[in-house]
């Protein structure tokens, strides 16, 4: 689980790593249902998060990478997506 802003993502295919000029890199995918497609995006617009992994008992403050999901019409009823979502470090 990866929390941004307090909101918790159940994530999988996760990866942590610490880039060249030390700044923490993230990554992982994670599912979105047509019920909370706009919660999600309007969060992910705002590209200016606090990030905290509870298993690690890290947290930082990021912004977005990169970002991929696998579709695009949500909106539609019992529709889900897989979005894949990388955050770095703030300097």
């Amino acid at each position: 689980m990866v929390k941004i802003n307090d909101r918790a993502l159940h994530t999988y295919d996760f990866y942590k790593e610490k880039q060249a000029d030390r700044r923490m890199k993230i990554g992982f995918k994670f599912n979105v249902n047509s019920e909370n497609y706009h919660d999600v995006t309007t969060l992910l617009y705002k590209n200016d998060f606090v990030v905290e992994i509870p298993e690690d008992k890290v947290v930082f403050s990021a912004v977005i990478g990169n970002y991929t999901t696998s579709i695009t019409n949500l909106y539609k009823e019992n529709n889900v997506g897989k979005f894949s979502l990388e955050l770095i470090e703030k300097k």
